[in-house]
């Protein structure tokens, strides 16, 4: 008689998705997890902030900006192909900057300089919340730390970038008569970008995560990475909607003049 070994009840099919249903899956994570579900996003796309508040969440995402040339950096050490560091070196250059293109850290300066933030101020990074260093940093860690895989697959959600970036642009447009064209910039060169990138990484994914483990580590990386960004959002409700800003963190002059859901 042959001896069955049982398997815990959690794994009873550890066989790996098909290419459909791993995509299947990681949409979903988009779909449920990404930021653009988070309220904040909401009442910034509907023109319900006023200017100090779009201030402080300008200043608070340009850490998250500065951050990806260091993120990316900091993979392509890791990186033993030359063919995917050759693919992987051009988003440190669309946010540093080649000769004919100025770059996305650049272009966020046209949107922070349009708010009327001064750029030292905002380079220094001196007013932003500690959960935005916190979610960040953390990014930047796991992205060292953690499998090639993972550190790749982490930028999944460039999946669900365009989408928010075309509603915050036509709504910010629409909303806000302190916003033009110049000052949406950076977005409206990354619905492009982020659409090549995502087409990228998830080719990378199909093709790198071979088993059931790979595959769960890299829906994994992407809820982490959607946490990262909820995080974000979450905490300038936290500051300016709700009202709780912390010690050394950027206070609008208008603040007492803010949108609150409490109106």
């Amino acid at each position: 008689m042959k001896n069955f070994k049982l398997k815990d009840s959690n794994h009873l099919d550890e066989s790996p998705w098909s290419d459909e249903e791993f995509e299947n899956q990681l949409k979903k994570i988009g779909k449920e997890r990404y930021h653009d579900n988070c309220r904040f996003h909401h009442l910034l796309h509907s023109g319900m902030l006023n200017k100090g508040q779009v201030q402080a969440w300008a200043i608070n995402r340009y850490y998250y900006q500065i951050n990806i040339s260091i993120k990316d950096s900091a993979l392509m050490s890791r990186i033993k192909d030359p063919d995917l560091r050759r693919k992987w070196i051009h988003r440190i250059l669309d946010h540093d900057g080649r000769k004919d293109d100025e770059g996305g850290i650049e272009r966020w300066y046209k949107l922070t300089d349009g708010l009327g933030i001064n750029r030292d101020y905002v380079k220094s990074t001196d007013g932003i919340l500690p959960a935005t260093r916190f979610a960040v940093d953390a990014y930047v860690s796991f992205v060292k730390e953690k499998s090639l895989l993972e550190g790749v697959t982490s930028s999944l959600t460039e999946l669900f970038a365009p989408k928010i970036h075309k509603e915050r642009i036509s709504g910010m447009l629409e909303n806000y008569n302190f916003i033009n064209d110049m000052t949406m910039a950076y977005f409206k060169k990354r619905v492009d970008q982020a659409t090549d990138d995502a087409d990228f990484v998830l080719g990378y994914a199909l093709k790198n995560a071979i088993t059931r483990s790979q595959q769960e580590q890299v829906c994994n990386a992407l809820k982490f990475k959607t946490d990262v960004l909820w995080v974000m959002q979450d905490a300038l409700y936290q500051a300016y909607v709700y009202g709780s800003v912390p010690p050394g963190a950027y206070m609008p002059e208008d603040f007492d003049d803010r949108y609150t859901d409490n109106k």
